[in-house]
């Protein structure tokens, strides 16, 4: 099949790696992606720009990577133009690009999830902030790359970000705070069939024992060995399933992936947020596990025919990556330094996200630099896989968290069904 993926991150390496054997193409990519597909320029918030390059590279199906094409419509307009693409609608992928709406979702299907409340003028957050607390959660109610979040107990921190937020033509959301450790659970949903993959955990802030500030994503795990049993049956049962049943009644059926952010309290999981797409780093170890031809689950949820598919095939044990980060990262990364590795070429081993070629020389390009994988048996195993791997990385000013999975390790987790 010839298949155009749309993106440039590590989660794009990783779908490029889930589909290995057919004839791939990826736009705009990176220095890592040559070996596995032919890379072309693209204007990734461009609609049509994206249709272009599919119509001229002829392909099949086209993957959406990223959140910036879905919501600016990305796959409405190659869906116009007679093309498949796996990714949700412009009014699907409000789901992530307005928290509001998604609120208004959950409210209406009977999802569970925090409290909120939208501010849009200074003068209201102090009495939004009176409302919330003494754990404050403070969200971006746009698109912010996985870092418009701020949870703190600091009230001059959460007042700080709101007022960023508002100042920079957005809406800010105060939310209460969920109890209990979060799970990232990817649905393929075609309509209201939804199919779950492995259940992740992500780690966003910056540094180890959950210290600086937010970030796309430090490192991930899967599976989850603390979630009790059928704990991924009741995040599709009493979250997904809603949803999409919601979104078929609103007549926009959701196509894609969506990916569940739930935290795990008492009660059981509530949503902390929704992505209209496959999250980062999460997609790295979970795809990892796949045995089942990645290919073709994509296109029969691009098709409408992935109620037809057989059950999903896993291999067993656990997978893990760990983010090497540029210096500064998230705040300013520092970027154009050389890396050097010896399994720099080695997807199973590193995945690439901000990486370019400078005459010949592969430097850094972006703030999350690479993925160091593992697998392994046992989740330490798997873990320390992948700690071997990114220690064979050079990268000036770099670092990267010595923590994840840990918790998980030590059995610190401990949650009730």
């Amino acid at each position: 099949m010839r298949i155009l993926v749309i993106g440039s991150g590590g989660r794009e390496h990783a779908l490029l790696n889930g589909l290995k054997g057919n004839e791939l193409f990826v736009a705009p990519g990176n220095a890592g992606m040559a070996d596995l597909a032919e890379v072309h320029p693209v204007e990734v918030g461009s609609p049509d720009s994206v249709v272009a390059l599919a119509r001229d590279l002829d392909v099949e199906l086209v993957v959406i990577g990223p959140e910036v094409p879905l919501v600016a419509g990305a796959a409405d307009a190659l869906r116009d133009a007679g093309i498949h693409v796996f990714g949700p609608s412009k009014a699907g992928a409000q789901l992530e690009g307005s928290k509001a709406f998604a609120k208004d979702v959950m409210a209406a299907a009977g999802v569970r999830t925090a409290s909120a409340t939208s501010v849009t003028e200074l003068s209201e957050i102090d009495a939004a902030l009176d409302e919330y607390g003494p754990n404050y959660v403070v969200k971006d109610d746009g698109l912010a790359g996985g870092k418009g979040v701020v949870v703190t107990q600091d009230r001059a921190e959460a007042e700080a970000h709101a007022r960023a937020v508002i100042e920079a033509g957005n809406p800010v959301l105060l939310e209460s705070f969920l109890e209990g450790p979060e799970v990232s659970l990817f649905c393929l949903v075609d309509g209201e069939t939804v199919v779950p993959l492995l259940p992740a955990q992500d780690h966003k802030r910056a540094h180890d024992n959950d210290a600086g500030p937010n970030t796309g994503g430090m490192g991930a795990y899967t599976p989850l060995p603390w979630l009790p049993e059928g704990g991924v049956q009741r995040i599709v049962d009493e979250i997904a399933v809603p949803v999409a049943r919601e979104m078929v009644k609103r007549g926009t059926p959701y196509q894609g992936v969506l990916y569940v952010g739930a935290a795990w309290g008492p009660e059981g999981p509530s949503v902390v947020e929704f992505n209209a797409r496959f999250g980062d780093p999460e997609t790295q170890p979970v795809l990892s596990l796949l045995k089942t031809p990645l290919a073709d689950v994509l296109y029969a949820a691009a098709t409408g025919t992935l109620a037809e598919c057989a059950p999903l095939e896993w291999e067993d044990g656990f997978a893990a990556t760990v983010v090497l980060a540029a210096e500064n990262y998230p705040a300013a990364p520092r970027t154009g330094d050389a890396i050097i590795g010896d399994n720099l070429t080695d997807p199973a081993k590193i995945l690439h996200a901000g990486t370019a070629l400078n005459d010949g020389t592969l430097v850094s390009a972006g703030g999350r630099v690479l993925n160091a994988m593992g697998k392994g048996a046992t989740l330490e195993e798997a873990v320390a896989n992948a700690y071997a791997e990114i220690e064979k990385v050079s990268l000036q000013g770099s670092f990267y968290r010595t923590d994840i999975a840990r918790k998980a390790i030590e059995g610190v987790i401990r949650v009730e069904g």
